[in-house]
This record gives C-alpha cells, sequence and structure tokens, in this order.
C-alpha cells in the first residue's frame, strides 16, 4: 500500500499536518478495532427498486461469490441521497452499456473503516441541519467549512491517511475490475488496495482538494471545475503542481440513461402542457440530510393557492423521512394531499396515468426503503416540469429547475453552472425570491419554453452523457 499522505500530486505536504493524520486513523482504530489483517468476502443480492437495471449489492458473507456477467463496480456511501442518484445514474448508463453493475456502498458493513465513515456522516448531516437553524453557526462555521476548509490540500493528506482503514474491505476485489466511485473516500480506498481501474467520479462545481484522489482518473463535470482542478487553484496559499492531464476528463453531467432516452418527447410534452395552459407540474425532493423544512414549508404555502386556481400541480418527494413528511401533512391539514407512503408500485402507476394525461393538486411520497426513496425522484422527473431543489448533484440533471438557497457554500457553483447553461434559473435565498421564480416561470411561457429547447440542445452535444463517459473510462482503466 503506497502511503499517500506525504505527497499528494507531487506537492509535499508538511510534517505537522501528516503527523495530525496519523493521530486521526490511530484515533479511529482505538475506537472501531484494527481489522487491518481482516480479509472481508463478499456475495451479493439483487436491489428491488434497481431490478430494471440488474443491480446487485455487494454484501459480506463467508464464501465470496464470484462476480458474474460483464461486472462494473460503483463504490459509494450515502451521504445525503447525492452520492447515491450519482451511483444510480453510473449504474444506469453502465446497465445500458452492456456491463453487470455491483453496488459497494462503504458505510454499510461492520468494518473500522464502515464505522469511521458512519460517524463522519453522522456530523457532517447534522451540522446541514444545524445551518439552518442557526444562522450564526452556518456563517461562522458551516459555509466556511464547506466552501474552504474542504478546499485545502491538507485536508486531502489527512483524509487519504483514514482511507486506508478502507483497504481490507477491497480484498477480494478483481483488481482490475471497472470501478467508478461517487465519494471521494471509495475512490481512495480502492487505489489503496491496488484498484487498477478507478474512476473517481467528482459530483460539486467547486474544487475542492478534499475529493482528490490520487492514484484514480479524476472526472469533472463542468470546465470551471476542469481548470480549478487542473491548476489547484486555492488549495493553498502558494501556486501547486496541479492534476496530470492523464489524471483529469472533462466528461459533461452525470445523469441515467432512462432520462435520457426519451428526453425530446419529456420536453415537448412539457412545452404543449404550457402552451395549453395546464397546472404546471412543480417537483419538490427533501434531501437525504433532511435539512431545509422551513423553505420547502414556505415554498409550498406559496403553491397551495396556485394548485387551487388550477395554474399549478405538486409533487413532493420526502424520500424516507417520515418525520417531515408527517411534520408537512400536519401543516397543510385543510388541504387535500394525495399521498404515495411505501407505496412504490402505486407511484409508479400513477405516474404512467399522467405522462399523457393531466396532473392537478398535491401529491407526497415517502418510503422506508432507501433505493425507492431515492429513485421516486428519477421516476417524477420526466412527468414533471419544474424541478425545485437545491443546487447541489440535482442542479445537473435535464429538466428545468429553480434553484433554492444552498445548504453548504460548495454548492454554491451548481446554480451558477445551471444558469450560465440555461437549464435553470440563478440561486433564490428566501421566500420572495423564490415565490417570485414560481411565479414568472408559471406565467411567462416564452423564457418556460426556452429552458426545455435549451435542454434538448445541451443533450444533443451531449453534455448530459458524462456517466456513460464514466464507465467507458473505468473499463479502459490505465492500461
Amino acid at each position: 500500500m503506497t502511503d499517500r499522505t506525504g505527497s499528494v500530486f507531487g506537492n509535499p505536504i508538511d510534517e505537522k499536518t501528516i503527523e495530525q493524520a496519523e493521530k486521526a486513523k490511530a484515533k479511529f482504530v482505538r475506537k472501531y478495532g484494527d481489522d487491518s489483517s481482516a480479509h472481508y468476502v463478499f456475495s451479493y443480492e439483487p436491489i428491488p427498486a434497481l431490478a430494471h437495471m440488474g443491480v446487485q449489492k455487494l454484501v459480506l458473507a463467508q464464501q465470496a461469490k464470484p462476480l458474474e456477467g460483464n461486472p462494473l463496480v460503483i463504490g459509494n456511501i450515502r451521504m445525503g441521497f447525492g452520492h447515491y442518484r450519482i451511483s444510480i445514474a453510473m449504474a444506469s448508463c453502465a446497465k445500458a452499456m452492456g456491463y453487470t453493475p455491483y453496488w459497494l456502498d462503504l458505510a454499510g458493513f461492520d468494518a473500522t473503516g464502515s464505522k469511521m465513515i458512519q460517524e463522519q456522516n453522522k456530523l457532517y448531516s447534522m451540522g446541514s441541519r444545524i445551518s439552518q437553524k442557526s444562522g450564526l453557526f452556518n456563517r461562522l462555521y458551516w459555509e466556511p467549512l464547506n466552501s474552504e476548509g474542504f478546499r485545502q490540500l491538507t485536508y486531502n493528506a489527512k483524509d487519504q491517511k483514514n482511507a486506508e482503514l478502507l483497504v481490507p474491505l477491497f480484498a477480494s476485489l478483481p483488481k482490475d475490475v471497472p470501478y467508478i466511485a461517487t465519494h471521494v473516500w471509495p475512490s481512495q480506498g480502492a487505489v489503496h488496495a491496488g484498484l487498477t481501474h478507478v474512476v473517481n467520479a467528482i459530483p460539486d462545481n467547486w474544487p475542492m482538494a478534499l475529493h482528490l484522489s490520487e492514484g484514480a482518473i479524476h472526472t469533472v463535470q463542468t470546465p470551471f471545475a476542469y481548470l480549478g482542478y487542473k491548476m489547484m487553484n486555492g488549495f493553498a496559499d502558494h501556486p501547486l503542481k496541479g492534476i496530470p492531464e492523464e489524471d483529469l476528463k472533462m466528461v459533461g453531467r452525470y445523469v441515467d440513461h432512462e432520462l435520457l432516452a426519451g428526453l425530446e418527447a419529456d420536453n415537448e410534452r412539457r412545452i404543449a402542457r404550457a402552451e395549453k395552459g395546464e397546472p404546471m407540474r412543480f417537483l419538490l425532493t427533501v434531501g437525504g440530510a433532511g435539512a431545509g423544512y422551513d423553505q420547502f414549508l414556505a415554498m409550498v404555502k406559496h403553491l397551495v393557492p396556485l394548485v387551487s386556481a388550477g395554474k399549478a400541480a405538486v409533487f413532493i418527494n420526502f424520500g424516507d423521512h417520515t418525520d417531515t413528511y408527517k411534520k408537512m401533512l400536519f401543516a397543510l391539514d385543510t388541504v387535500p394531499v394525495r399521498t404515495f407512503s411505501d407505496d412504490y408500485e402505486g407511484l409508479k402507476r400513477y405516474v404512467e396515468s399522467i405522462r399523457d394525461g393531466r396532473a392537478e393538486g398535491i401529491t407526497a411520497i415517502c418510503g422506508s426503503d432507501l433505493f425507492e426513496a431515492v429513485y421516486s425522484t428519477n421516476l417524477l422527473m420526466p412527468v414533471s416540469d419544474v424541478l425545485i431543489t437545491k443546487p447541489s448533484e440535482l442542479a445537473y440533471y435535464p429538466i428545468p429547475k429553480i434553484f433554492m438557497k444552498h445548504i453548504g457554500g460548495h454548492e454554491v457553483y451548481g446554480a451558477v453552472n445551471s444558469q450560465e447553461a440555461g437549464d435553470g434559473t440563478f440561486e433564490c435565498p428566501d421566500e420572495k425570491s423564490l415565490s417570485a421564480m414560481i411565479d414568472r416561470i408559471i406565467e411567462d411561457k416564452e423564457l418556460y419554453a426556452h429552458i426545455c429547447r435549451r435542454i434538448t440542445e445541451m443533450k444533443s452535444k451531449g453534455e448530459y452523457d458524462g456517466a456513460y463517459r464514466c464507465v467507458e473510462l473505468a473499463a479502459a482503466g490505465r492500461e
């Protein structure tokens, strides 16, 4: 196992940072045990919600079950819904290209490295929620951490040392299996374990050293991110050696095959609905960390009279956040709401009924199955007219978007990119601006049609083909 803490892409790391990294790793070992000599092996089982993609979930077993078909492993963690969502896009495109996708959630095992990830994920989720309740915490700690703290090269050096704890989980995987990581820790762990076909799919548009995984092929979705990583701009207080060309590829946006296959027809239906004056269909998604409830409540209250007037229809996917789902329904107790609670098959039938039919009222979706919770948004996107979301991973999806206030400074440039590309609005940071944007997108049919046609144009240029390209890069590896 090569040490990757003392130097990152040829940039030496100071002794103090190296010492801190070693202490951090030692702390996790003391807390969760030393399993460095363990030899974990996997079997696998289907994921019902992703059966149409043939996705197999890797699970620990007493005896290894060899990977079948033309395997491609997708390394991920649940941190919110974003990394799962990108993983699903990779699986979708892998299946379309003739691969069998295998799902490796490194946070899902009883192993030292998994417990390390679980601890850090809990802290991040807690920080996201606190940031929405405390302006002081958000301004003085959370925003600086997410925009500048994670940007520093020294942060990556510490993560690299912690990632050594993940190596035992890769013991039974073929070294040359095509492998795509949708979070940096699964990428670093795979590289430390000696895998040779690793793609590190960077999710954000704001370049940060947090996402570096030397030894992997780094992919980015935008020119802005490419330049930032090529130069490692702002990763230290002095100029740095950047990422070599063979290690950095701009591939376009990570989008599911299913969302792209019928996109032109979806956009024509959107324009036709707007021209006929049908209720505009707004899709709202509660993120995996469960933050931003107050923004959602204010937005829904603005939409209620528009729904009553026949100008809007609303779909709200609460994911697996049952408490938030119940809280919102209580707040809307005087408003009729169509609900799909742990009724994934019912939701699929409803989606088909409105594809060429009419949608009205408010529909709320919630489910205890994590994969159904995430994929419900995918089911709804093709039959929705506008997605209202914070500018995180959904900022890159091919549907007209209105952006709520970001949660974490690293998300800001997702909205900037979408606005410049023309498939979304600028960020609306408060109730007043968000409500005004909703009203404008309903009334200004020329603006709305322009966004739809821009999305079709972007597809024709391959700007949404990033997941396909990641699969190609993983298959080719470094050979």
